[in-house]
């Protein structure tokens, strides 16, 4: 149960500071591109190879801390960081060809569903 409260207070800060990144950045960088999304999903990416490292490898394997931080928080503030990570995991484990079978099918797959979601939702 702690590890669920941990979880959702972390996503709930996550969501509230990708709000706020995103916004500041298009307030900055202007609406033509979406940057904010690219701002969010790089610094999350970041964020979450550098925390699983320090958090696992460096300090503590505290399952309340990970599942707070990586799940909840960086879970909240971008999905990109968790598809971020386990490509990288594939790598290093020698998986190359289904690190790029992970990449090329999720953003295939991931945009046409959302391209079709989209219709979809227009249909209404």
């Amino acid at each position: 149960m702690s590890q669920l409260l941990a979880i959702a207070v972390g996503g709930a800060v996550g969501s509230v500071l990708r709000f706020l990144m995103s916004g500041w950045v298009h307030s900055w960088a202007g609406r033509g591109f979406p940057y904010g999304t690219l701002t969010v999903n790089v610094i999350g990416s970041l964020l979450v190879g550098f925390l699983f490292v320090v958090l696992l490898e460096r300090l503590t394997d505290d399952s309340l801390w990970r599942a707070g931080l990586l799940i909840g928080l960086l879970g909240g503030f971008t999905t990109f960081s968790t598809f971020s990570l386990e490509t990288v995991n594939l790598i290093e484990a020698g998986e190359l060809g289904k690190a790029l079978v992970s990449v090329l099918v999720s953003v295939l797959v991931c945009v046409t569903a959302a391209w079709i979601g989209m219709r979809l939702g227009r249909q209404l």
